[in-house]
Protein backbone atom coordinates (compact mmCIF):
# COMPACT_ATOMS: atom_id res chain seq x y z
CA UNK A 1 0.00 0.00 0.00
CA UNK A 2 1.53 3.30 -1.13
CA UNK A 3 0.61 6.61 0.49
CA UNK A 4 -2.53 8.50 -0.44
CA UNK A 5 -1.95 12.27 -0.39
CA UNK A 6 -5.03 14.47 -0.13
CA UNK A 7 -4.99 18.20 -0.88
CA UNK A 8 -8.33 19.85 -0.26
CA UNK A 9 -10.87 21.60 1.88
CA UNK A 10 -12.05 20.88 5.40
CA UNK A 11 -15.39 22.27 6.54
CA UNK A 12 -17.50 21.72 9.60
CA UNK A 13 -20.85 20.67 8.15
CA UNK A 14 -23.93 22.25 9.75
CA UNK A 15 -26.72 19.94 8.62
CA UNK A 16 -30.42 20.73 8.59
CA UNK A 17 -32.91 18.03 7.68
CA UNK A 18 -36.07 19.65 6.41
CA UNK A 19 -39.29 18.65 4.62
CA UNK A 20 -38.65 21.43 2.08
CA UNK A 21 -36.52 24.48 1.42
CA UNK A 22 -37.84 27.86 2.46
CA UNK A 23 -38.78 30.30 -0.28
CA UNK A 24 -37.76 34.00 -0.40
CA UNK A 25 -38.89 35.76 2.77
CA UNK A 26 -40.38 32.54 4.13
CA UNK A 27 -39.66 30.47 7.24
CA UNK A 28 -39.92 26.70 6.80
CA UNK A 29 -39.33 24.65 9.94
CA UNK A 30 -36.71 21.91 9.79
CA UNK A 31 -36.92 18.57 11.55
CA UNK A 32 -33.33 17.94 12.73
CA UNK A 33 -29.97 19.70 13.11
CA UNK A 34 -26.49 18.28 13.72
CA UNK A 35 -22.84 18.98 12.98
CA UNK A 36 -20.25 16.65 11.46
CA UNK A 37 -16.71 17.09 10.11
CA UNK A 38 -16.77 17.49 6.33
CA UNK A 39 -15.22 19.25 3.36
CA UNK A 40 -14.37 17.41 0.18
CA UNK A 41 -10.71 16.97 1.06
CA UNK A 42 -11.42 15.82 4.59
CA UNK A 43 -14.15 13.44 3.43
CA UNK A 44 -11.89 11.82 0.85
CA UNK A 45 -9.10 11.44 3.39
CA UNK A 46 -11.34 9.68 5.92
CA UNK A 47 -12.80 7.42 3.24
CA UNK A 48 -9.28 6.47 2.11
CA UNK A 49 -8.04 5.92 5.66
CA UNK A 50 -10.91 3.61 6.62
CA UNK A 51 -10.52 1.57 3.45
CA UNK A 52 -6.71 1.43 3.62
CA UNK A 53 -6.66 0.24 7.25
CA UNK A 54 -3.03 1.39 7.52
CA UNK A 55 -2.48 4.29 9.98
CA UNK A 56 -0.31 7.07 8.58
CA UNK A 57 -0.74 5.96 4.98
CA UNK A 58 -3.19 8.81 4.25
CA UNK A 59 -1.71 12.31 4.56
CA UNK A 60 -3.94 15.40 4.68
CA UNK A 61 -2.63 18.69 3.27
CA UNK A 62 -4.63 21.87 3.86
CA UNK A 63 -5.54 24.69 6.23
CA UNK A 64 -7.86 25.12 9.19
CA UNK A 65 -8.60 28.15 11.37
CA UNK A 66 -7.51 28.60 14.97
CA UNK A 67 -11.06 28.03 16.22
CA UNK A 68 -12.92 25.16 17.88
CA UNK A 69 -14.16 23.78 14.57
CA UNK A 70 -10.61 23.54 13.25
CA UNK A 71 -9.31 21.61 16.24
CA UNK A 72 -12.35 19.34 16.24
CA UNK A 73 -11.83 18.46 12.57
CA UNK A 74 -8.11 17.85 13.06
CA UNK A 75 -8.69 15.64 16.08
CA UNK A 76 -11.30 13.58 14.25
CA UNK A 77 -8.84 12.95 11.42
CA UNK A 78 -6.10 11.92 13.83
CA UNK A 79 -8.52 9.49 15.47
CA UNK A 80 -8.97 7.91 12.02
CA UNK A 81 -5.23 7.30 11.66
CA UNK A 82 -4.66 10.16 9.20
CA UNK A 83 -1.31 11.98 9.21
CA UNK A 84 -2.25 15.62 9.93
CA UNK A 85 1.31 16.96 10.23
CA UNK A 86 0.72 18.95 7.01
CA UNK A 87 -2.66 20.31 8.11
CA UNK A 88 -1.69 23.85 9.03
CA UNK A 89 -3.75 26.17 11.29
CA UNK A 90 -4.07 29.84 10.34
CA UNK A 91 -4.30 32.39 13.13
CA UNK A 92 -7.09 34.94 13.11
CA UNK A 93 -9.25 33.18 10.52
CA UNK A 94 -12.30 30.95 10.79
CA UNK A 95 -12.25 27.35 9.62
CA UNK A 96 -14.42 26.46 6.67
CA UNK A 97 -18.07 25.61 7.24
CA UNK A 98 -20.88 24.34 5.04
CA UNK A 99 -24.60 24.70 5.73
CA UNK A 100 -26.31 21.65 4.22
CA UNK A 101 -30.04 21.20 3.76
CA UNK A 102 -31.18 17.59 3.33
CA UNK A 103 -34.60 16.84 1.86
CA UNK A 104 -36.70 13.72 2.60
CA UNK A 105 -35.49 11.95 -0.57
CA UNK A 106 -31.87 12.31 0.60
CA UNK A 107 -30.91 15.03 -1.90
CA UNK A 108 -28.84 17.86 -0.47
CA UNK A 109 -28.29 21.58 -1.03
CA UNK A 110 -24.93 22.94 0.15
CA UNK A 111 -23.89 26.52 0.96
CA UNK A 112 -20.20 26.65 1.99
CA UNK A 113 -18.06 29.44 3.42
CA UNK A 114 -14.49 28.27 2.84
CA UNK A 115 -12.66 30.38 5.43
CA UNK A 116 -9.10 29.14 6.01
CA UNK A 117 -9.36 26.81 3.00
CA UNK A 118 -9.19 29.89 0.80
CA UNK A 119 -5.70 30.69 2.09
CA UNK A 120 -4.05 27.55 0.73
CA UNK A 121 -1.03 28.66 -1.27
CA UNK A 122 2.49 27.61 -2.24
CA UNK A 123 3.00 26.30 1.31
CA UNK A 124 0.44 23.59 0.56
CA UNK A 125 1.82 22.79 -2.90
CA UNK A 126 5.32 22.55 -1.35
CA UNK A 127 3.89 20.24 1.33
CA UNK A 128 2.37 18.02 -1.35
CA UNK A 129 5.64 17.94 -3.28
CA UNK A 130 7.52 16.83 -0.17
CA UNK A 131 5.00 14.09 0.58
CA UNK A 132 5.14 12.47 -2.86
CA UNK A 133 8.19 10.29 -2.16
CA UNK A 134 6.18 7.19 -1.17
CA UNK A 135 2.86 8.19 -2.75
CA UNK A 136 0.69 6.10 -5.03
CA UNK A 137 -1.96 8.73 -5.69
CA UNK A 138 -2.82 12.40 -5.11
CA UNK A 139 -6.47 13.28 -4.51
CA UNK A 140 -7.54 16.87 -5.30
CA UNK A 141 -10.75 18.86 -5.67
CA UNK A 142 -11.51 22.50 -6.49
CA UNK A 143 -12.40 23.83 -3.03
CA UNK A 144 -8.98 25.38 -2.33
CA UNK A 145 -7.33 28.02 -4.56
CA UNK A 146 -6.61 26.65 -8.01
CA UNK A 147 -3.01 27.95 -8.03
CA UNK A 148 -2.05 25.63 -5.16
CA UNK A 149 -4.02 22.76 -6.68
CA UNK A 150 -2.44 23.15 -10.11
CA UNK A 151 1.10 23.29 -8.72
CA UNK A 152 0.41 20.14 -6.69
CA UNK A 153 -1.04 18.30 -9.69
CA UNK A 154 1.95 19.18 -11.84
CA UNK A 155 4.39 18.12 -9.12
CA UNK A 156 2.64 14.76 -8.77
CA UNK A 157 2.64 14.17 -12.52
CA UNK A 158 6.36 15.00 -12.68
CA UNK A 159 6.98 12.46 -9.90
CA UNK A 160 4.99 9.78 -11.72
CA UNK A 161 2.16 9.79 -9.16
CA UNK A 162 -1.41 9.32 -10.39
CA UNK A 163 -3.66 12.36 -9.90
CA UNK A 164 -7.40 12.00 -9.27
CA UNK A 165 -9.29 15.29 -9.51
CA UNK A 166 -12.89 15.87 -8.51
CA UNK A 167 -13.86 19.00 -10.49
CA UNK A 168 -16.11 20.30 -7.72
CA UNK A 169 -17.20 22.88 -7.03
CA UNK A 170 -17.44 23.92 -10.69
CA UNK A 171 -15.08 26.82 -11.38
CA UNK A 172 -13.63 28.58 -14.39
CA UNK A 173 -10.18 27.03 -14.60
CA UNK A 174 -7.15 28.39 -16.48
CA UNK A 175 -6.04 26.84 -19.76
CA UNK A 176 -4.01 23.70 -19.18
CA UNK A 177 -5.33 23.14 -15.66
CA UNK A 178 -6.33 19.53 -16.43
CA UNK A 179 -3.28 18.66 -18.54
CA UNK A 180 -1.56 16.62 -15.81
CA UNK A 181 -4.70 14.99 -14.37
CA UNK A 182 -4.77 11.19 -14.64
CA UNK A 183 -8.42 10.59 -13.69
CA UNK A 184 -11.21 13.16 -13.66
CA UNK A 185 -14.38 12.24 -11.72
CA UNK A 186 -17.22 14.66 -12.52
CA UNK A 187 -20.79 13.96 -11.43
CA UNK A 188 -23.71 14.43 -13.81
CA UNK A 189 -23.95 18.18 -13.35
CA UNK A 190 -20.22 18.76 -13.61
CA UNK A 191 -19.91 16.54 -16.69
CA UNK A 192 -22.80 18.40 -18.30
CA UNK A 193 -21.12 21.74 -17.65
CA UNK A 194 -17.71 20.62 -18.89
CA UNK A 195 -18.90 18.80 -22.03
CA UNK A 196 -21.85 20.98 -22.99
CA UNK A 197 -23.99 17.83 -23.06
CA UNK A 198 -26.90 17.22 -20.71
CA UNK A 199 -25.99 14.06 -18.81
CA UNK A 200 -29.11 12.14 -17.81
CA UNK A 201 -28.17 8.50 -18.39
CA UNK A 202 -25.35 6.17 -19.39
CA UNK A 203 -25.59 7.08 -23.09
CA UNK A 204 -25.18 10.79 -22.49
CA UNK A 205 -22.53 10.08 -19.84
CA UNK A 206 -20.53 8.15 -22.45
CA UNK A 207 -20.77 11.04 -24.91
CA UNK A 208 -19.75 13.58 -22.26
CA UNK A 209 -16.87 11.45 -20.99
CA UNK A 210 -15.49 11.04 -24.51
CA UNK A 211 -15.74 14.76 -25.20
CA UNK A 212 -13.99 15.62 -21.93
CA UNK A 213 -11.34 13.00 -22.64
CA UNK A 214 -10.59 14.65 -25.95
CA UNK A 215 -8.98 17.48 -23.96
CA UNK A 216 -6.13 15.10 -23.12
CA UNK A 217 -7.22 13.57 -19.80
CA UNK A 218 -6.31 9.87 -19.67
CA UNK A 219 -9.43 8.67 -17.83
CA UNK A 220 -12.85 10.18 -17.17
CA UNK A 221 -15.32 8.58 -14.76
CA UNK A 222 -18.77 10.17 -14.71
CA UNK A 223 -20.60 9.29 -11.48
CA UNK A 224 -24.33 8.82 -12.01
CA UNK A 225 -25.71 8.24 -8.52
CA UNK A 226 -28.24 5.42 -8.55
CA UNK A 227 -27.45 4.75 -12.23
CA UNK A 228 -23.85 3.72 -11.52
CA UNK A 229 -20.72 5.22 -13.10
CA UNK A 230 -19.46 5.48 -16.67
CA UNK A 231 -15.73 4.72 -17.10
CA UNK A 232 -13.98 5.98 -20.24
CA UNK A 233 -10.26 5.29 -20.67
CA UNK A 234 -7.74 3.58 -22.93
CA UNK A 235 -9.36 0.25 -23.80
CA UNK A 236 -12.23 0.79 -21.34
CA UNK A 237 -15.68 2.16 -22.14
CA UNK A 238 -18.36 0.76 -19.90
CA UNK A 239 -21.02 1.36 -17.28
CA UNK A 240 -20.44 0.03 -13.79
CA UNK A 241 -23.77 -0.96 -12.28
CA UNK A 242 -24.81 0.65 -8.98
CA UNK A 243 -25.25 -1.08 -5.65
CA UNK A 244 -28.82 -1.05 -4.39
CA UNK A 245 -29.05 0.53 -0.92
CA UNK A 246 -31.59 2.51 1.07
CA UNK A 247 -30.58 6.15 0.54
CA UNK A 248 -30.57 8.26 3.70
CA UNK A 249 -28.46 11.21 2.47
CA UNK A 250 -26.27 11.78 -0.59
CA UNK A 251 -23.86 14.07 1.28
CA UNK A 252 -20.23 13.06 0.52
CA UNK A 253 -21.13 10.18 -1.81
CA UNK A 254 -18.73 11.45 -4.47
CA UNK A 255 -15.99 11.90 -1.88
CA UNK A 256 -16.46 8.31 -0.71
CA UNK A 257 -16.12 7.20 -4.33
CA UNK A 258 -12.89 9.14 -4.85
CA UNK A 259 -11.45 7.93 -1.56
CA UNK A 260 -12.17 4.34 -2.55
CA UNK A 261 -10.86 4.82 -6.07
CA UNK A 262 -7.63 6.35 -4.78
CA UNK A 263 -7.12 3.69 -2.13
CA UNK A 264 -7.69 0.95 -4.67
CA UNK A 265 -5.12 2.38 -7.08
CA UNK A 266 -2.58 2.98 -4.30
CA UNK A 267 -2.94 -0.64 -3.21
CA UNK A 268 -2.29 -2.01 -6.71
CA UNK A 269 -5.81 -2.57 -8.07
CA UNK A 270 -6.50 -1.96 -11.74
CA UNK A 271 -8.82 0.86 -12.81
CA UNK A 272 -12.09 -1.08 -12.81
CA UNK A 273 -11.36 -2.86 -9.53
CA UNK A 274 -10.54 0.46 -7.88
CA UNK A 275 -13.67 2.09 -9.35
CA UNK A 276 -15.85 -0.72 -8.00
CA UNK A 277 -14.31 -0.24 -4.55
CA UNK A 278 -15.15 3.45 -4.85
CA UNK A 279 -18.73 2.66 -5.83
CA UNK A 280 -19.14 0.30 -2.87
CA UNK A 281 -17.78 3.03 -0.57
CA UNK A 282 -20.24 5.55 -1.99
CA UNK A 283 -23.15 3.14 -1.58
CA UNK A 284 -22.39 2.57 2.10
CA UNK A 285 -21.95 6.31 2.62
CA UNK A 286 -25.39 7.26 1.27
CA UNK A 287 -27.06 4.65 3.45
CA UNK A 288 -26.43 6.65 6.63
CA UNK A 289 -26.17 10.17 8.08
CA UNK A 290 -23.14 12.40 8.10
CA UNK A 291 -20.12 13.10 5.93
CA UNK A 292 -16.82 11.82 7.30
CA UNK A 293 -18.65 9.81 9.94
CA UNK A 294 -20.61 8.03 7.18
CA UNK A 295 -17.52 6.66 5.43
CA UNK A 296 -17.35 2.86 5.32
CA UNK A 297 -14.85 0.45 6.76
CA UNK A 298 -13.01 -1.92 4.43
CA UNK A 299 -15.16 -4.79 5.70
CA UNK A 300 -18.39 -2.95 4.87
CA UNK A 301 -17.25 -2.10 1.35
CA UNK A 302 -16.01 -5.64 0.71
CA UNK A 303 -19.30 -7.10 1.93
CA UNK A 304 -21.10 -5.18 -0.80
CA UNK A 305 -18.55 -6.28 -3.39
CA UNK A 306 -18.92 -9.94 -2.38
CA UNK A 307 -22.70 -9.63 -2.65
CA UNK A 308 -22.31 -8.34 -6.19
Amino acid sequence: MKDVIVLGGLNMDLIVETPRLAGPGETAEGSRFYTTPGGKGGNQAVAAARLAESPGTVKMVGRIGDDGFGEEMAQFMRSEGIDTSLLRPKAGIASGIAVIFILPDGENHVNPVYGANGLCDEQQSDDVTGALVNAGVLLCQQEVPLTATRASIEAAAKAGVAVILDPAPVRDVPDGFYDSVTILTPNQGEASSMAGIEVIDSTSAKSAARKIRDTGIVTVIVTLGDQGAWVESDGVSELLDPFKVNVVATVAAGDAFNGGLGTGLASGMDLLEAARLGMAAGAVCVSRDGAQEAMPSRAEAEALLRGR
